[in-house]
């Protein structure tokens, strides 16, 4: 099994759970919950703690595979730290790089969840994960790892550049996940990609970083900057390519699930992804765990409570070699 860095966010996830008061009302070409009325009182029926943030989830999903999970993330000294360090005790998650903030409180989401629709709307303090310029990517030569897994940055260019650059240095390959405040600096991230060997976006992402309507066109213009790139399409499924080994999949969803909470489904996809591919397994296999790893993640409450462990026997899904 591999050694693999998560750089990412840890946060304390607050479910506010309901059947009928959360109910999206349609507005234009949106939806709020409509019968949440300022100045009122709402009962609820029901509320729960968990813990989230691209760091934890994809850690978790590398530790629940076998591998060996580093997190590298920001907490403070208050009871949602604790909450996340018991997480990672349990999950066997090395902690060691895990960094207190003194100025901040943890990172916290309040998710609204109508338990009917399973929509969401989520309220989020970035708190102790706002910053990551405390991190040395010298680091990188005690820990040794073979991956290095890297979400969103929150726009922190300087941190990606000097941990993108000393993994190349060391021979340590790089998925990356990057974000909106990412994205929004398009020209910077370009150049990032020269030392990313997989990337992972969505299909609006991919078209903000490449010129491209159809997902084909996309891949095509990715697969210049990166040796593997994978373009997800919500329930259209999506689009991987393996520029080295000369693979390209079209690929729909794992099953039609009926989606309890979609928090941590885009973590749960990559993370699942790499967790198979850094164990050797092919690049058609590694897509179909991602999917069932990130089906799997949507039918439970909380970003990590369905991340699977590997060893489900999985069936069949739409995937074409093209």
């Amino acid at each position: 099994m591999a050694r693999i860095v998560s750089l990412g966010s840890a946060l304390q996830d607050i479910y506010l759970i309901d059947h009928d008061d959360l109910r999206p009302t349609e507005i234009g070409g949106g939806a709020i919950f409509g019968k949440v009325l300022v100045g009122s009182k709402v009962d609820i029926d029901k509320f729960c703690y968990e813990v989230g943030g691209g760091g934890i989830n994809s850690a978790t999903t590398f530790a629940r595979n076998g591998h060996e999970a580093i997190l590298m993330g920001n907490v403070a000294r208050d009871p949602a730290g604790q909450a996340i360090f018991r997480v990672l005790d349990r999950e066997g998650i090395d902690s060691s790089y895990v960094d207190y903030e003194t100025t901040k409180a943890t990172g916290s989401s309040v998710i609204l969840l109508d338990s009917k629709s399973g929509e969401r709307t989520i309220l989020t303090y970035r708190g102790a994960s706002e910053k990551f310029d405390n991190f040395s990517a010298d680091d990188l030569e005690l820990i040794q790892p073979d991956w290095l897994y890297v979400t969103t940055l929150r726009g922190d260019m300087n941190t990606c550049l000097r941990f993108f650059e000393k993994a190349h240095e060391m021979g340590i390959k790089v998925m990356f996940n990057p974000g909106v405040k990412e994205l929004d600096q398009n020209k910077k991230l370009i150049g990032l990609l020269q030392d990313v060997d997989v990337l992972l976006v969505n299909k609006a992402e991919a078209a903000r970083i490449v010129p491209g309507v159809i997902l084909s066109e996309l891949l095509y213009h990715l697969n210049n900057y990166v040796p593997i790139a994978i373009i997800t399409d919500g329930p259209m499924g999506g689009i991987a390519g393996n520029r080295v080994t000369g693979e390209v999949y079209r690929f729909g969803i794992y099953e039609d699930a009926k989606v309890k909470d979609a928090t941590g489904a885009g973590d749960a996809f990559g993370s699942g992804f790499l967790a198979k591919f850094a164990s050797g397994k092919s690049f058609r296999q590694s897509l179909i765990f991602a999917s069932a790893n990130s089906t799997a993640v949507v039918k439970k409450i909380g970003a990590s409570r369905g991340i699977l462990t590997g060893n489900e026997e999985l069936h069949p899904m739409p995937i074409q070699k093209l």
